[in-house]
């Protein structure tokens, strides 16, 4: 086996879940519970792949507690759907197959595969237009195809676009962007993550597709607007050299959704949003489908200044800590790279405080954090864009931005 790659899965997964139980312990449940089924993924693809690992044992048991803690938060929060798929019933009945915990990747396959409830997530986004730092011309050009046509449709005399696709580097607020717009028209936000959908190990794409529009149609009866928020959407309209019939006929199935929602002339208040990290990989003919596509850029000199601020407001800071100067080093970062910045120099003054003893005197607090400690951890921490991928960002953009 290929320990490089498998090392880049275990990397992927620990990520994931990482930031599911940070969003988890914020009170996050929606965006969680997307982060730990990112997680599970990841790991049943790295037990898939590799079967004979030293290591299934361990990633199966993970992906079983991730699964559960998916479960409790549904049933606490209400997140789970009314209807449930007739092997989800069957696998809580234990009827279905079981997991054999030694590691083999057919059996956790099959444990592991997701229901619709698990796939979807219908939370209400607790985010504002201000929360969205910087982007600018993103969001005035959600505005004139969202908010504008919600507030006075009948001055969209030729109706409005209802697909958009965002596109950009990671880390740079496409998701805050879809639920930014969700809160300001008070709408329905359903996020779905289109490689769980498509991943062959997790089955019954097709019917999940189905069923998102399906269900996304029957919110319109609020008379509230619904946004269908699609992350990794490449991963549904992207080019493939080699397509088992199940992906095609999902992918054919998404299509024949959103040309229904475009094509029958309808005012419908319903929304597709796809956001990708790798526009180049999307077949030109289904770019149609999205009318409107809007680059989101990594943050410029003043969005990151503020990101600095907004990250580093309950830090002790040392007087010599300019904010300005901050944005400026970190020329070429996303805006979850800032975020990680500000984490690295926190952890950096925590572990100072451990290394000494007196960690455990609630009393003793952390030394004021200074502009050495930013350098320092700028040092080890550099930005997650290349200079290539930026470029590539733009050529394309040159090609098929649509605002």
């Amino acid at each position: 086996m290929s320990v490089v790659a498998a090392k880049e899965l275990e990397d992927d997964a620990k990520k994931y879940a990482s930031e599911a139980i940070r969003l988890d312990s914020q009170g996050a449940h929606g965006m969680a519970i997307q982060m730990y089924q990112k997680a599970i993924s990841t790991l049943v693809k790295l037990v898939h792949l590799y079967p004979d690992y030293r290591l299934n044992k361990q990633y199966t048991e993970r992906a079983m507690a991730y699964q559960e803690r998916v479960k409790a938060i549904q049933a606490a929060h209400g997140l789970l759907p009314q209807d449930h798929d007739a092997d989800t019933d069957e696998r809580a009945s234990g009827r279905g197959p079981q997991l054999n915990s030694g590691g083999k990747g057919p059996q956790v396959v099959q444990q592991l595969k997701a229901s619709f409830s698990e796939l979807v997530i219908t939370e209400k986004p607790d985010v504002k237009w201000d929360d969205v730092v910087g982007l600018e011309d993103c969001k005035q050009a959600i505005r004139e195809s969202i908010v504008f046509p919600f507030l006075r449709p009948d001055l969209f005399k030729l109706g409005w676009p209802r697909g958009i696709l965002l596109y950009g580097p990671p880390g740079c607020g496409k998701t805050m962007i879809a639920a930014a717009t969700a809160a300001e028209i008070d709408g329905y936000f359903i996020s779905v993550d289109a490689a769980s959908i498509m991943s062959k190990w997790l089955g019954e794409g097709e019917k999940n597709v189905s069923k998102l529009f399906s269900n996304a149609r029957k919110m319109l009866a609020d008379n509230k607007p619904v946004i269908v928020f699609v992350d990794e959407i490449d991963s549904l309209l992207g080019t493939r050299g080699q397509e088992v019939g199940g992906e095609v006929r999902v992918r054919d199935q998404f299509l024949r959704e959103t040309d229904g929602i475009n094509d029958k002339g309808k005012n419908l208040h319903l929304y597709v949003i796809g956001a990708t990290n790798k526009p180049w990989t999307l077949d030109p003919p289904f770019l149609r489908r999205f009318q409107k596509r809007i680059f989101v850029p990594l943050p410029d000199n003043e969005a990151r200044m503020s990101q600095f601020r907004n990250y580093t407001a309950p830090l002790t800071l040392s007087e010599d800590v300019v904010l300005a100067l901050l944005a400026k080093l970190s020329e070429g970062y996303s805006g979850s790279d800032i975020k990680d910045i500000c984490q690295g120099v926190q952890l950096r003054v925590v572990r100072e405080l451990f290394e000494t003893g007196n960690a455990l005197d609630k009393e003793t607090m952390t030394r004021p954090i200074t502009v050495s400690d930013f350098k320092e951890v700028m040092r080890t921490r550099r930005p997650s864009v290349s200079p290539e991928m930026v470029r590539a960002y733009t050529q394309w953009s040159e090609n098929f931005k649509a605002l």
